[in-house]
């Protein structure tokens, strides 16, 4: 036992530590990205869920069945190697490059919008879901009190949705950090890419796999109390009425 630790210590100290601390800075870069971008596509995915019109329903509706339903890496492939071949297509009908050349798709670029596609599904049933747990009269005193429309989303309906959503987006930012170690295949030097190489390059696949499964665990251990603090936090003045 205690050689199996001397070996892990010389690896790790040898230089496959700062590749792996490189790879969680790229695995949160990835999964702050993504997040933001499904924010955005989930808000308005959501307010298409809840709009009168039954074309934006159905937009909202295939969305989240589509996103939700696809294996995550399939969303991937398509999203990487789709996108080049798409922009190889376009760059060679604007003369942009040759005939053979062949333009791909920046690898992070491609695996931070398969993944924020992907949490965006997920955070549009976030945000439909707090939306309807807010209380329908205060959004009635807020309308007889006056207040426009854009007065009640900015004091009533933001506040509230999210308070609301938070624990929700709190299983969204830990399925998105596993979500992040697929887009490896894009070669990203993410944490899960970084540990593969290690495995192949060193022949310890026991040992860098299961530093890697650590140091994913303490990631999603570490975010739990930070999203239960922003709870707290968007709660401190909410009461709700009797």
């Amino acid at each position: 036992m205690q050689a199996q630790f001397s070996t892990a210590y010389e690896l790790l100290a040898a230089g496959w530590g700062v590749q792996l601390l490189w790879g969680i800075a790229w695995t949160l870069a990835v999964t702050v990205v993504s997040m933001l971008i499904g924010a955005v596509l989930g808000s308005l995915v959501a307010a298409a869920k809840l709009s009168h019109r039954g074309g934006l329903r159905f937009i909202g509706e295939s969305y989240t069945t589509v996103f939700r339903g696809e294996p995550e890496l399939l969303i991937i492939y398509l999203f990487y190697y789709g996108g080049t071949q798409v922009l190889t297509g376009v760059a060679r009908s604007t003369g942009s490059i040759g005939s053979t050349d062949i333009l791909n798709m920046p690898s992070f670029l491609g695996g931070v919008l398969a993944v924020g596609i992907i949490s965006g599904a997920y955070q549009a049933e976030v945000f439909r879901g707090s939306f309807l747990a807010i209380h329908r009269g205060e959004l009635e005193a807020a309308r007889a009190y006056g207040m426009s429309a854009w007065l009640r989303f900015r004091l009533v309906i933001v506040p509230q949705v999210l308070r609301l959503a938070v624990p929700g987006l709190g299983n969204v930012w830990q399925l998105t950090i596993k979500d992040s170690a697929l887009i490896s295949v894009t070669g990203v030097a993410e944490l899960m890419l970084t540990a593969n190489k290690a495995a192949r390059s060193t022949h310890h696949s026991l040992l860098f796999y299961t530093v890697a499964g650590i140091l994913y665990l303490v990631m999603t251990s570490v975010s739990t109390p930070i999203f239960e603090k922003a709870e707290r936090y968007t709660s401190r003045s909410f009461t709700r009425p009797k």
